[in-house]
């Protein structure tokens, strides 16, 4: 065991520096980045909390050697501790256990290994031990660590993911004691994927989020590199660097040369996604034009003339969606409250919309699937509404028409938008900003049902019998008003 043990970020930035050559930036350039040496004094160091920890950062930021560089010193000075690495494939984790044989062949780690270091684990003679795992739920569910560090994330298939947040356990190593945690690392490729939820479940403090761009791991700055030259011309980093990285006292490993090549490389909002790491293009998003900047209101344009309508989707082990919407004399909607239930029978869902503190619907646009009968009760979904004396639209429609009705409100060819969402329908708004086709089918117009569809749809419903409506009589369906 060493006996220069760092005891703060200062004496750990000096060690690994004196033994390891290894230098972190600790200052990030981009107001509102975390400098990366904070992910480090955050999993060495066990005493900040929430413990579970969040990296999100650009493609060849060090995420993955930062995650051997965390490794290597939670193994060196906590003796006995267990790791597991875990990411969306066996290679991939096995580019960071690559860093991290690299880490134990060196002075002064390298006498602590016992035995041969392979290609799957490493053990040390203080009885701490890393291995990689495989990207199956047997794997992980089989585990039990102090500390599970997971890269890209964003790969996962969200069965594994479930799987692994049960395989943590607290244990003294030594003179520390260790929390179990997990520690996730990731770009965020797609904002309807892992990361993405990851990003917004930290938003409510269940996990401490370190977050910077390739600005932030930039090397020195040159002088052949100017802001701006003689002749006008700029520099391409200059938008997103604003001239800071020539001041920046501790370089990263990312040459601003290189910088400047990927970025020419790349249209910009692959560019914004993978290498500033702002929100992810939304290429694949059905409705790609949802702005939550534009669509989110805090408040409602009550005015004489308006009216109340619904729209819902059925469900029992997936949720049901009932959506409030009020329309405005000049036929601005703005959705203003929503149910998300799962395992209730229509009956209760029916009672519930009648007996609400909302303000009664005029009508209620439904799934035309909702006329089919029950095999149990006989009855439709629709015939139950109805005995709950609720006015029921079911206008027939495929799924690309009402898309195309929600996308005209949200971007109109010519106007201002006419679709407006009330900042806590969270369910909705995730909904818009999630929804999409698949990205492994480009030529398909189906939208994945993965979970934001039930909102999608309810909203779908209400838009497409609103703008194209018709009613539904004894059954049959007639133009209405």
């Amino acid at each position: 065991m060493f006996i220069d043990v760092p005891e703060s970020p200062d004496e750990l930035h000096a060690w690994l520096a004196k033994h390891l050559s290894i230098t972190i930036p600790r200052r990030p350039i981009i107001a509102g980045s975390s400098a990366p040496f904070d992910y480090l004094c955050h999993t060495f160091f066990e005493h900040s909390s929430p413990r579970d920890a969040l990296v999100w950062a650009n493609r060849g930021g060090g995420k993955t050697f930062l995650g051997a560089v965390a490794t290597a010193l939670d193994m060196a000075f906590k003796p006995g501790i267990e790791i597991r690495i875990l990411a969306g494939s066996l290679e991939q984790a096995g580019r960071m256990h690559e860093h991290l044989r690299a880490l134990f062949s060196r002075e002064p780690l390298a006498p602590l290994v016992e035995g041969k270091m392979t290609d799957k684990r490493l053990r040390l003679t203080t009885g701490s031990r890393v291995e990689l795992l495989a990207a199956s739920q047997a794997s992980v569910r089989g585990t039990r660590v102090q500390k599970l560090r997971c890269d890209e994330v964003d790969l996962f298939d969200p069965k594994i993911w479930e799987a692994a947040q049960l395989v943590t356990r607290s244990a003294q190593c030594g003179s520390v004691f260790v929390p179990g945690s997990i520690e996730c690392l990731s770009t965020m490729h797609q904002p309807f994927g892992m990361m993405s939820r990851l990003v917004k479940e930290a938003e409510t403090g269940c996990r401490q989020i370190f977050k910077w761009g390739v600005v932030d791991v930039l090397d020195d700055c040159m002088d052949e590199h100017e802001c701006t030259s003689d002749t006008g011309t700029e520099c391409d980093l200059l938008p997103e660097c604003a001239g800071s990285a020539k001041a920046r006292t501790e370089p990263g490993h990312i040459s601003v040369s290189d910088a400047i090549t990927m970025k020419r490389r790349v249209s910009l909002p692959v560019w914004n996604a993978e290498m500033l790491s702002m929100e992810p293009r939304r290429t694949d998003c059905v409705y790609p034009d949802f702005d939550p900047g534009v669509h989110i209101v805090d408040a409602l344009r009550t005015e004489p003339g308006s009216f109340t309508i619904a729209g819902m989707d059925f469900g029992f082990r997936a949720p049901t969606v009932v959506l409030w919407a009020e329309v405005s004399v000049a036929g601005i909607v703005t959705v203003f409250a929503e149910r998300v239930e799962k395992e209730i029978v229509i009956a209760k869902h029916a009672k519930a919309i009648a007996d609400s503190n909302h303000p009664a619907p005029l009508w209620i646009g439904v799934d035309p699937a909702g006329r089919q009968r029950s095999g149990q009760t006989g009855q439709s979904d629709i015939q139950v509404l109805t005995q709950h004396g609720l006015n029921i639209k079911a206008r027939p429609s495929r799924i690309a028409e009402g898309i195309t009705a929600v996308s005209a409100r949200l971007k109109p060819a010519s106007g201002e938008p006419t679709l407006f969402v009330h900042r806590r329908c969270t369910h909705l708004i995730e909904a818009l900003q999630q929804y999409h086709y698949p990205p492994d089918n480009p030529v398909s117009m189906d939208p994945v049902k993965d979970g934001p569809d039930h909102a999608a749809d309810a909203l779908r419903y209400m838009i497409i019998n609103l703008d194209n409506p018709h009613t539904a009589t004894n059954g049959r369906y007639a133009p209405g008003r």
